[in-house]
């Protein structure tokens, strides 16, 4: 095993050194040891999320003079469903436009430098899971895009956590209007039901992957359906996060 890992190390080093890999945004030229990597330029143009934000959704507020408090929909939860959002920033601008072009434009070598960022700030809040899952798409809209962005995302992210990922546990079975548009509470509407589990789980903790969230409605409908099919807790990672205007 060591002697395979070594020559698979070494034929990276020779590929790397051969086609010097660059940033997957601008094409800037990147070190051979950073090839899953933005360049500097682009990863300074992603802007984190502020301080001043709900500690479980990790809603942005207006003011940075607010504080962190819990947002009024997690308030009023009776029972929280999931225990914390990671988020790589705002919804906006590079970041944005990243997105756009991994989700849109067929850009899925995107998914290693973005999935390398959400894994770097999870293991700087030291965020333990049992599983990884993504957040499923329906099957016509599968077949429309031919791949789930989210999955993407959550098989690089389970390989350099070195975790179990499921892509097929958590099935969307409802096709619903797109979210874009929507009013909070039409949004929940929307995705109510939309979801089911393959198997039962047995207590396990779950980190749920997804690309952007706004009002949270599909991320709070899917650990729904996850804790009610047998999960133990459930933390959410995230690409972006939108604030809500």
């Amino acid at each position: 095993m060591h002697k395979i890992s070594w020559f698979c190390h070494e034929v990276r080093s020779l590929f790397n050194y051969l086609l010097p890999p660059a940033c997957a945004l601008c094409l800037e030229p990147l070190l051979p040891a950073e090839p899953d990597s933005l360049c500097q330029n682009c990863t300074t143009q992603i802007i984190p999320l502020k301080r001043s934000s709900c500690p479980r959704c990790a809603l942005p507020y207006p003011s940075k003079y607010d504080g962190d408090h819990f947002c009024q929909t997690c308030l009023l939860e009776k029972k929280p469903l999931f225990t914390g959002v990671t988020s790589v920033g705002y919804y906006d601008g590079l970041l944005r436009d990243a997105i756009h072009r991994f989700k849109y434009r067929n850009n899925i070598n995107l998914d290693r430098p973005l999935a390398a960022m959400l894994t770097d700030l999870l293991n700087q809040k030291d965020i333990c899971c049992d599983m990884v899952i993504p957040v499923p798409l329906h099957r016509n809209k599968l077949r429309q895009r031919t791949y789930n962005q989210s999955a993407l995302i959550a098989r690089k992210l389970a390989h350099r956590m070195n975790l179990p990922v499921k892509l097929n546990l958590l099935k969307r079975i409802k096709q619903a209007p797109p979210q874009q548009g929507l009013s909070a509470r039409d949004r929940l509407q929307n995705v109510r039901g939309a979801f089911t589990l393959d198997k039962k789980l047995h207590d396990q903790s779950i980190l749920l992957v997804d690309d952007v969230m706004t009002t949270g409605a599909t991320a709070r409908e899917c650990a729904r359906t996850l804790l009610k099919g047998g999960a133990g807790s459930i933390q959410i990672a995230i690409l972006a996060r939108a604030a809500l205007r």
